[in-house]
């Protein structure tokens, strides 16, 4: 089935850090009958599992359908298995959006394009821009396909900030009566969600921040509030994500994010920034030949020409932006500048608040799977120092993401992750609390809303595995 992902799941050498396997994974649906003899289960030479009786009789076993929910997020499943990445989740997909848009007058779809900074940077070190000039030209390149607006998921993530920031908080306060109040682990990278619910289930889940990601985020703010001010239906919008990671496409298929009511997911389509640039080289287009065009300023982080960032990580900064507000709202210091401490390897770090030899907040970045499973078994054994660690799946994290784009032949893939941090790096940030106009949505709009509704549009759920599996006994 791989030769019918797009061309740039088949250049890529798609590797999400879980399993170095790129095979398809075959689980097999076992159907137990009262009083069945013990049977084996065999692999024939095409692949396909056969059950073996005690007799020597032998049945071919019917293969289980997955569905994302499923989805272990192990790299074979991803790139070779999952016809709903195909079909649903694809350059092609938007691309067939887009044409019956200009086809059938009957049936427009308003379509929305909301682009994470990481793509931005990662594009603008391939066509040597800034990247704010990348999201001015990427505005020109998309609108000029027949997408009506283009937004920055640096808004978005605003809200995630300010989100994380409070739930850490009251996780602190309530630490004495709930012993899995802390630490508190970040939710952003679906890579990461995927293996702790399908790995680790009932024990980590309560650990994990309830927080929506930027990606989800900007789900509830395009199919609700923006679909609220343009007199839609949420159905009437089709919305794309450009992000720097395959996983996306599996968040954005979570159940937990499909508006039954409207019969429409917040995030319709995820396309990653090298099938942006699969979807230029398609249009004979580079974006060094666009005009650079004004920004999208209604969900967009933007000063002048200029997007705005957050300091921190490449990853969101999660670690810096809810150490700085606790130090300052919980202990009434503050913080100018972290300083990290490098641990097993540049992947993980800590980050330490003092006072008068007393350890008030210990915090630590952890990059890459090897790091990841090093944590939870400090936290199963209950050795875990940290009141709240920033979580990512990719060594390096999102800058390094595995749908950026590549590396150039000739080119070192290191000196060009430099390159993409750099870019990410020089544009100016702001304080989440400094954003007026995500203020103003929390006044006009979420408030309005009631808060429980508020809650529900701006954190999510997890899930055991049991409880996604539906039954069926999967053989991984």
């Amino acid at each position: 089935m791989a030769s019918n992902f797009s061309g740039v799941l088949q250049l890529t050498d798609l590797d999400d850090f879980i399993t170095p396997s790129q095979g398809c994974v075959k689980p097999v649906k076992i159907e137990k009958k009262q009083g069945a003899s013990v049977a084996k289960i065999q692999i024939e030479d095409d692949g396909s599992y056969v059950q073996v009786n005690q007799d020597g009789g032998k049945r071919k076993l019917e293969k289980a359908k997955i569905t994302l929910n499923d989805c272990l997020a192990c790299s074979g499943c991803i790139t070779s298995a999952e016809s709903v990445l195909i079909t649903q989740q694809s350059h092609e997909e938007f691309f067939k959006v887009l044409r019956n848009n200009k086809d059938n007058a009957t049936e427009q779809k308003v379509v929305v394009v909301s682009v994470s900074p990481q793509s931005r940077a990662s594009l603008a070190a391939h066509f040597n821009l800034s990247s704010s000039e990348a999201g001015r030209r990427l505005t020109t390149f998309f609108k000029g396909l027949g997408v009506h607006h283009v937004f920055d998921t640096s808004f978005s993530r605003t809200f995630s900030l300010l989100e994380s920031q409070r739930e850490f908080v009251e996780r602190l306060q309530r630490k004495e009566q709930d012993s899995k109040a802390l630490p508190m682990l970040t939710s952003a990278c679906p890579g990461w969600i995927c293996y702790a619910e399908k790995t680790h289930g009932e024990f980590i889940l309560p650990y994990i921040s309830t927080t929506r990601s930027p990606q989800q985020m900007m789900g509830s703010l395009v199919k609700g509030y923006f679909a609220d001010q343009q007199g839609l239906s949420p159905h009437q919008i089709y919305h794309v994500a450009v992000m720097p990671c395959f996983d996306k496409k599996l968040e954005a298929s979570r159940s937990d994010f499909y508006l039954d009511k409207a019969e429409t997911r917040e995030v319709d389509c995820v396309i990653t920034s090298g099938e942006v640039q699969k979807m230029l080289e398609e249009e004979h287009l580079s974006l060094n030949d666009l005009e650079p065009a004004a920004l999208d300023k209604m969900f967009s982080s933007v000063c002048g020409n200029e997007f705005l960032s957050h300091a921190g990580s490449g990853s969101g900064g999660y670690l810096h932006h809810v150490f700085t507000y606790a130090a300052k709202r919980l202990f009434g210091e503050e913080v100018k500048e972290l300083k990290y401490k490098t641990l097993r390897n540049k992947d993980f770090q800590e980050v330490t608040l003092e006072k008068d030899g007393v350890v008030l907040l210990s915090f630590a970045s952890t990059y890459g799977f090897r790091n990841i499973q090093n944590l939870v078994q400090k936290l199963k054994r209950g050795k875990m120092p940290y009141h709240f660690v920033e979580v990512m799946a990719c060594p390096s994290g999102c800058l390094n993401g595995g749908g950026q784009v590549k590396a150039l032949p000739g080119q070192n893939p290191k000196e060009l992750l430099k390159k993409v941090e750099e870019l990410y790096m020089a544009e100016h940030s702001q304080l989440p609390e400094d954003d007026t106009d995500v203020a103003e949505l929390y006044e006009t709009w979420l408030h309005s809303l009631g808060e429980e509704k508020a809650k529900e549009l701006l954190h999510t759920h997890y899930h055991t595995v049991e409880k996604m599996i539906n039954g069926l006994t999967m053989k991984w």
